[in-house]
């Protein structure tokens, strides 16, 4: 079997975990394997590249410079992707390199260069979180899928933040040669296969962000640090030293929700790591982690992350991609 070209388009101003993410992704596959995969780095003009943190990538040359033909032509984002996106000769680069493959995956706000191009027009797409809307107003002929790391819509892939793009990579790598190889790339980078909680995969105690109040701010670590602990009401508001009735306010001003929705919040957050990590079983997952039963774990897990526990386990062991 020939091996697939994966090319992958630098660009001034580019993210490079957005580049070698992905590219690391297809390298370490092909030196498994002994060549399942060719890996071309490109620019517009095939002059090197400086990269948003200042370090400087190689090319390989233009897209229309390549003999071979593009399996996976790669579009990395930028955190200036709207000065990208007036940028005539990045967009023909992204459209040539369009043509010439047989899928197209994009990285982080790299789907607004897809979007500039028409590339996602009448598809679904996702992006960073913080740029869902914002690619929903500029391009209202797209359905932006809020919740998944990546979205597949026919042959164009789309992710969420710069390292969902090894997410990504890891799927199409499941996608061409199936799960074994995908695991043993994620297990040598020591990543997950599958993030299956989308992109809500961020710490609830630092979503919640700083406090006006150290005292909450002193709660907040408590409850983080001992997720098991007795942290009822009434133990919270003798801890913090406010009547109960204060500390509901004051979690509903600078949180945006309850003492005990918070806590659940933690603790879910905590059995999630534990489901990540061991095979410890529901039941024990659910004391450790302060939701008592498996059954109180199964209805609280459900409700934030989306799927149940045994599920969110099992999707460790695939990316989830289809074969293709």
């Amino acid at each position: 079997m020939p091996p697939r070209t994966v090319t992958v388009l630098a660009y001034d101003g580019a993210q490079i975990i957005d580049i070698t993410g992905p590219a690391e992704v297809f390298s370490i596959a092909e030196a498994m394997t002994g060549g399942l995969y060719r890996i071309r780095i490109v620019s517009s003009s095939g002059a090197d590249v400086l990269t948003s943190s200042g370090v400087r990538v190689g090319v390989h040359g233009r897209i229309d410079d390549l003999g071979e033909p593009v399996d996976t032509f790669v579009v990395p984002g930028s955190f200036h992707w709207a000065q990208a996106m007036r940028r005539q000769p990045l967009l023909g680069a992204v459209r040539a390199g369009a043509l010439r493959s047989r899928r197209v995956a994009a990285v982080c706000a790299g789907a607004f260069l897809l979007g500039a191009t028409g590339l996602l027009d009448g598809r679904r797409a996702t992006t960073h979180w913080m740029l869902l809307d914002e690619l929903a107003q500029r391009f209202p002929g797209t359905s932006v899928v809020r919740h998944p790391i990546f979205v597949q819509d026919g042959t164009v892939f789309t992710s969420a933040g710069a390292t969902a793009g090894i997410d990504l990579a890891l799927a199409l790598v499941e996608a061409d040669h199936g799960a074994e190889l995908a695991r043993a790339v994620a297990r040598f980078l020591v990543v997950f296969m599958q993030r299956p909680g989308g992109q809500a995969q961020f710490s609830v105690r630092l979503e919640a962000g700083p406090t006006a109040r150290s005292s909450l701010r002193a709660l907040l670590d408590a409850i983080a640090e001992d997720p098991a602990g007795d942290h009822r009401l009434a133990v919270l508001s003798a801890r913090a030293g406010f009547s109960e009735r204060h500390l509901t306010r004051m979690f509903a001003r600078e949180l945006g929700t309850t003492p005990a929705r918070y806590v659940e919040q933690v603790r879910v957050e905590a059995a999630r790591a534990l489901l990540e990590a061991s095979d410890v079983p529901l039941d024990a997952v659910a004391r450790r982690c302060g939701l008592g039963s498996a059954e109180s774990l199964r209805r609280s897990f459900t409700r934030d992350v989306g799927v149940t526990p045994h599920a969110y386990r099992q999707r460790f062991r695939t990316t989830g991609v289809r074969a293709g």
